[in-house]
């Protein structure tokens, strides 16, 4: 049976690489990027089975990525996770249109637990 993939967009290296890694352990394929600009370019040449992505981020912010993917029609149905240190509270108004998936707070969640979301939203 094929690996499901990720799409990793995250801008901190340290952060990218130890999700990465526990992604890749739990036996996803994963590929990563550093920025939205990067992200959308790679889910497009790739067509991920889930995006875990990131809000603030230079270049191209996650809300503005995921914007430009749902606007695309391979990109409409692709499953997405939010991950990022922004309260909902504080979140842009604009993921409520976006379809997302989960939305998960990374300071409040141990890499497992972003696994466990992963596998959940593909399963």
């Amino acid at each position: 049976m094929a690996k499901l993939k990720i799409l990793l967009v995250e801008d901190e290296k340290s952060i990218r690489d130890m999700y990465a890694f526990k992604l890749a352990a739990s036996g996803f394929e994963l590929k990563a990027a550093e920025n939205g600009k990067q992200g959308l370019e790679l889910a497009q040449e790739w067509l991920p089975d889930l995006i875990l992505l990131d809000l603030r981020m230079p270049i191209m912010s996650g809300d503005k990525m995921l914007e430009k993917l749902r606007q695309e029609e391979w990109g409409a149905n692709i499953r997405v996770i939010i991950l990022t240190n922004i309260s909902k509270n504080e979140a842009p108004s604009v993921l409520r249109f976006l379809n997302v998936d989960n939305y998960i707070v990374k300071a409040h969640s141990t890499p497992a637990e972003i696994v466990s979301a992963a596998q959940k939203v593909l399963a």
